[in-house]
């Protein structure tokens, strides 16, 4: 409880909202800063500074007032848990409501109470930012849906759902980016502003400055002696660096890159977005597919090992309230060897089922999402590689498997239960003949002068994945919308901030 000796030390706030108070260690009516420690929260629920004189700033989650007390707890973001601050009940109607701001600085004292260890007996509090609940979108004890905060994309990181999610994915981030140096990779700053379409889908993203009306058109199209572009050639917004990580392949053994990709993908799905992070890597002198799939299993598993263990409550949050029992799928895709099947079988798969599937299954056909979670299923709800597609299906990049008549591509999805496709990746076209011919029969060659000179100077055999780091998310928390696992989604007809 809050002792008597506590009490003498709170003095009523001032008109400014600030307390005034009786230094324990001066006797001068402000608190001692050479005693003072700022503290998270996270840090103060630690209790290895019980005793101490400290300050924390953070949001009021919850307010509680009795007779001579008031209990508030706090939260700065740190981590899931608040800090309770027990204060006296004459601060009550000063402002301090649920979503306010405050500075508090108080002493940190092993709490009473099993709910917690530790509490801030607080001296000092100011609220620096005030808050009305009732125009609050969020209110106080409601557990949210996610479509609910979806509509408040500058509000959403205050509920504790989405504020958990914002620490997996930095420590998802930070898990990526150790398992790459663990393992020799590179890091590779590719551009996100680019003259060429890797994946030759064409949906792309054109770069071009703002024009304020057709005069300045007009005079910056004459400065420019009639080439309207910026650049000189058309540019865009990168679909994948896997192109520039190819030239850095040339002089580096292992190297990848980690940032944002764009598609002018027309989509409402729940599994596509405009902007999205990509993780994409390149291993140079290899001629195995099976190189590249070790690569992708071993990543999938040590960053979720990673996340399981040092984001274990953020984590617990997500299997225990958003999707209930999804801890049992993450545990067995942690806990058994990633599949393998060839397309051709999974298209025997398909056609032995007894589902009844809206696009066509016949060999030849890309793979729909509906037929990559059937086959998941089908695998046990382990992951799954689908190697060798039929060639035409893959970018003039996929290296030529020469098998003909069923001719295909040295290129491999991986499949993940509730998500479908999660990396794709491929074995790269080395030999310059069959290269040439590819782009020579899509009209590119001319387009892509630099990357046949790849194959002319030092070629080495070499393979590489992307993996959506979205849909990574998506996968290992059980999260049905992708536009719940990023900060600010984009999509068609929605730019919101």
């Amino acid at each position: 409880m809050f002792s008597s000796n506590i009490l003498r030390h709170i003095t009523p706030v001032s008109s400014e909202g600030v307390t005034l108070l009786n230094c324990f260690k001066c006797s001068s009516r402000h608190y001692c800063q050479k005693q003072l420690k700022n503290l998270s929260v996270r840090d103060a629920l630690s209790s290895e500074a019980l005793g101490s004189h400290i300050r924390i700033q953070g949001w009021v989650r919850s307010v509680r007032s009795q007779k001579e007390h008031l209990f508030l707890h706090v939260n700065d973001g740190t981590c899931l848990q608040p800090l309770q601050v027990v204060a006296s009940s004459d601060l009550q109607d000063r402002g301090l409501t649920f979503g306010s701001a405050i500075d508090v600085t108080g002493s940190l004292e092993k709490s009473p109470s099993k709910k917690q260890n530790v509490e801030l007996h607080a001296r000092h509090i100011e609220v620096t930012g005030a808050c009305d609940p009732i125009e609050f979108p969020f209110k106080i004890k409601e557990r949210h849906l996610m479509e609910y905060t979806r509509q408040f994309p500058h509000l959403r990181c205050r509920t504790n759902t989405f504020s958990a999610l914002l620490r997996i994915r930095s420590e998802a981030t930070s898990a990526i980016q150790s398992f790459f140096k663990d393992n020799g990779f590179t890091q590779i700053h590719t551009p996100v502003i680019t003259s060429n379409d890797c994946e030759g889908a064409g949906d792309l993203f054109q770069v071009e400055p703002a024009r304020r009306d057709k005069q300045q058109q007009q005079q910056q199209e004459e400065e420019e002696e009639g080439n309207p572009h910026f650049f000189s050639v058309p540019t865009y917004l990168t679909v994948s660096g896997q192109l520039h990580l190819e030239v850095m392949a040339g002089a580096f053994p292992a190297v990848y890159t980690f940032g944002p990709t764009f598609r002018a993908e027309n989509s409402q799905s729940r599994r596509h977005l405009a902007e999205f992070y990509m993780v994409e890597a390149e291993i140079a002198f290899t001629e195995s597919l099976e190189d590249v799939m070790r690569v992708m299993e071993n990543l999938f598993k040590a960053s979720t090992e990673h996340l399981l263990t040092h984001c274990a409550e953020d984590v617990e949050l997500f299997h225990k309230y958003v999707t209930p029992g999804h801890r049992g799928q993450v545990d067995l895709m942690l806990s058994r060897k990633f599949n393998v099947i060839s397309y051709t079988e999974a298209i025997d798969i398909l056609n032995r089922s007894s589902q009844t599937f809206t696009f066509p299954t016949e060999w030849g056909c890309d793979l729909q999402t509906e037929h990559e979670k059937y086959l998941v299923k089908h695998c046990g709800n382990v992951p799954v590689f689908v190697t060798d597609y039929p060639y035409d299906l893959k970018p003039f990049y996929a290296r030529d498997n020469q098998d003909r008549p069923q001719h295909t591509a040295a290129a491999v999805d991986l499949l993940v239960p509730g998500v479908g496709e999660l990396c794709g990746g491929s074995l790269r076209e080395e030999r310059l003949d069959l290269l040439r011919n590819r782009l020579a029969q899509a009209g590119l060659e001319d387009a892509y002068k630099w990357y046949l000179q790849l194959r002319e100077f030092g070629s080495v055999p070499h393979g590489g994945f992307g993996m959506g780091f979205e849909r990574y998310l998506q996968c290992i928390l059980g999260v049905d919308n992708i536009k719940d696992v990023i900060p600010f989604p984009r999509f068609s007809h929605s730019c919101l901030l």
